[in-house]
């Protein structure tokens, strides 16, 4: 505490000088001159000062300081301002470098590696301006896809102008279909796995049947109109593709396998054959896996790019059948080819 008051006493001494200092060396400058102004005239006062020698030195002298103690000052002040030049440019340039870095990785650039999390950012950035927007999806079964992408439209805030429009590609499981399918345990080759398949068929009608219920809460919300449309293709499903709009898509591929035991097969099915109980569940798994941005603004090669994968989509979309709705354990769910 005595620390803190010396130092705060002798910063304002130190105030007060500089104030008064300006003051007092004019006074003393105006009187010097007011001095000799009278002994040109004065002759009393002229033969009183004729010869003193100590006295026009110590004149000199404040006359000196003056001068130096001006020119400290300015010195002073322009390395001040330098020094103050010389970090705000560092500051801007940091902020910058910061900013650059920020952008390059909320945004990666065509041809670069993104997540699914960067995938949703793009979706909700669209359907956030409004207007109409396209989201398309070529998925497995719509797990890493349609549930985000519900969770977006449900946080909308009010627009009654917005229009959405949502197109979802899977395969067909209603069909027999290698992979995923069972690993044999006598030879190792892949077969069908129709009690898997029926559990794909359930779930993706599970995640169908949840995206179109979205349409009446955005409409009682006001947050816009939702088109919803599954189609479903025979296809192993390897790729990963993803349209936002027409300028950006994202593609990637199932890049794990998962084998297991095949704990879907019903004890109700026909007695399995010699050595069935071996066999092994092959499954692909998205969780996790990379996908690459391309967009139709990043050069050449983007533009060439997302033309073709929309093209690509576009074609498959138009082969495709609609998704049928079944209820979980319905009949229809039950009558899967063999």
């Amino acid at each position: 505490m005595a620390e803190g008051s010396r130092r705060r006493l002798g910063g304002r001494t130190a105030a007060r000088w500089s104030r008064a200092e300006t003051t007092v060396t004019k006074g003393l400058l105006l009187a010097v001159f007011c001095v000799g102004l009278v002994a040109q005239f004065v002759k009393p006062v002229g033969d009183a000062l004729e010869g003193k020698t100590y006295l026009g030195g110590a004149l000199l002298s404040i006359v000196g300081y003056v001068l130096y103690a001006e020119v400290l000052r300015l010195n002073t002040a322009h390395e001040a301002q330098q020094a103050g030049a010389r970090q705000l440019a560092e500051t801007v340039g940091r902020l910058s470098d910061e900013v650059r870095g920020l952008t390059a990785r909320l945004r990666p650039q065509s041809g670069e590696e993104a997540t699914a999390e960067q995938l949703m950012q793009e979706c909700a950035q669209a359907v956030l301006r409004g207007g109409e927007t396209q989201l398309w999806g070529m998925c497995f079964t719509g797990e890493t896809f349609v549930e985000p992408l519900r969770r977006v439209l449900e946080d909308l805030p009010p627009d009654p102008s917005r229009s959405v429009s949502v197109r979802v590609l899977v395969p067909d499981f209603t069909r027999p279909v290698e992979v995923p399918g069972l690993v044999r345990h006598a030879d190792g080759r892949l077969a069908d796995a129709p009690e898997f398949r029926r559990y794909l068929v359930e779930k993706i009608t599970g995640y169908e049947r949840g995206l179109r219920m979205m349409r009446g809460r955005m409409d009682r919300k006001a947050q816009g109109a939702l088109s919803v449309e599954f189609r479903t293709v025979h296809m192993s499903p390897f790729l990963k593709l993803y349209a936002v709009g027409d300028d950006v898509v994202f593609e990637g591929i199932y890049d794990k396998l998962d084998v297991r035991p095949d704990e879907y097969r019903t004890a109700a099915q026909a007695p399995p054959r010699p050595g069935a109980g071996d066999d092994q569940l092959l499954d692909l798994i998205g969780h996790g896996s990379l996908l690459t941005r391309w967009s139709r603004y990043d050069g050449e090669r983007g533009r060439v790019v997302v033309a073709r994968r929309r093209a690509f989509f576009s074609t498959l979309w138009e082969a495709a059948a609609p998704l049928e709705p079944q209820a979980p354990g319905s009949s229809a769910a039950r009558r899967l080819a063999p």
